[in-house]
């Protein structure tokens, strides 16, 4: 066991980075590894566009300064605050720049496995290398937690996939693809199949799909401005308070932060996918009821809105069917740490600090949602997040060697 550190953070996305920023501001004694904006580079597909809104897609760091606006300002990219949506490609050489300026000691590596130990936790790594934290601050995103529906799971691995899995849609020329799904993940990714060369069809449990609207910024009349205030992940009072004041989503009772983190800003597309996505052939109001193998493919039974069956053929069907967080599926926590954990759902309770009940351990991103709301999902919480954890831990003079 060598290398203590008073804090070690796992995971290097925009939680992970903008927690490792302030903590470099506040001179702590930390350490970060994980492998910089991994799910990001090899999880979404070549050629998509975030859904958020410029000025909410920047890094956290405490000045303030290393903006996704100042990046794109500073390399003669296309930027405005809204109605202008950011590339995947564009967002990632920023976050990756970011990494490179403010947080340049990351350790490139893989956590397999968290030990409670005398010191704080034991932690072991890819690498074979093992050290000890008196504090663990978890940010390891969502790719632990892809949600795929049970009928699917019954068939040979090569017939299906997770939307996850698809970095490029070229590989699917020319052949025959279900996607299902309704969200962005589902829409853009049929999208970028279809003008790939695959042959496609987008098989939606809900009978519409939603494309949202642009923003509309300051440009909009104030008296709408007033009605529904811009946030950071969409307009309207209920997410301008779910943004500025997450804090409060603590008080609610148990039941409804449940309710509110599952349901709240539900499947939607960015606006500006509603005209390309016109191309693909959509099947609403289609629910999986079984999969089975078919020849060379796979035969998908489903049942309708109007309370028929039906069943459609393919070669290959990709389940773009989201996350859901669930502690027990993070393959590295110890069992004597999973018993020690206070659970809200399927997710560790949370204290103002983001820690759990195991004293220590700190949970940040999708995983947070029952505990600080809906913005835990989208990056601009870790705005939050990081400023909350920071200021924890120098107030408990976690700071300096």
């Amino acid at each position: 066991m060598k290398h203590p550190t008073k804090i070690a953070v796992i995971g290097a996305g925009p939680y992970g980075l903008s927690i490792a920023a302030h903590l470099q501001a506040y001179r702590a004694n930390f350490r970060i590894v994980g492998t910089p904006m991994q799910s990001w580079l090899e999880n979404m597909p070549q050629g998509m566009s975030l859904k958020s809104a410029g000025f909410a897609s920047s890094l956290f760091e405490p000045s303030g300064r290393f903006t996704l606006a100042e990046f794109c300002r500073d390399k003669g990219i296309a930027y405005a605050d809204v109605d202008h949506p950011v590339t995947l490609e564009t967002f990632c050489n920023y976050a990756l720049a970011f990494q490179k300026q403010l947080v340049p000691h990351l350790e490139v590596d893989r956590l397999v496995s968290l030990t409670l130990h005398p010191d704080g936790f034991s932690l072991h790594f890819n690498n074979g290398e093992s050290w000890t934290a008196r504090k663990v601050v978890l940010a390891t995103g969502i790719d632990n937690f892809r949600r795929i529906p049970q009928a699917l799971q019954k068939l040979p691995r090569e017939l299906y996939s997770h939307s996850a899995e698809h970095r490029d849609p070229a590989k699917f020329k020319g052949r025959d693809v279900v996607v299902l799904g309704a969200g962005a993940s589902a829409i853009d990714l049929a999208v970028l199949l279809h003008e790939a060369g695959a042959r496609v069809r987008l098989v939606a449990r809900r009978r519409q799909l939603d494309f949202g609207k642009p923003w509309g910024g300051s440009a909009r009349p104030i008296l709408s401005q007033m009605r529904a205030p811009i946030s950071g992940i969409g307009p309207g009072w209920s997410c301008r308070l779910a943004t500025d004041l997450p804090g409060l989503f603590r008080y609610l009772p148990d039941k409804d932060r449940l309710h509110i983190a599952r349901t709240a800003l539900g499947p939607a597309a960015g606006w500006f996918m509603h005209a390309r996505a016109a191309a693909v052939p959509v099947l609403p109001g289609h629910e999986l009821s079984e999969a089975s193998p078919s020849g060379t493919g796979v035969l998908l039974r489903f049942n309708t809105a109007d309370r028929s069956e039906t069943s459609i053929e393919t070669e290959h069907v990709i389940a773009a069917t989201g996350y859901e967080p669930d502690i027990r599926r993070l393959p590295f926590l110890s069992p004597a740490i999973l018993a020690k954990l206070h659970l809200i759902g399927k997710t560790p309770r949370l204290s103002s600090s983001f820690e759990s009940s195991v004293p220590g351990l700190h949970f940040v991103g999708p995983i947070a949602a029952t505990s600080f709301g809906p913005v835990m999902r989208f990056m601009v919480g870790a705005g939050f997040a990081s400023q909350r954890i920071a200021r924890h831990f120098k107030s408990a003079r976690y700071a300096g060697s």
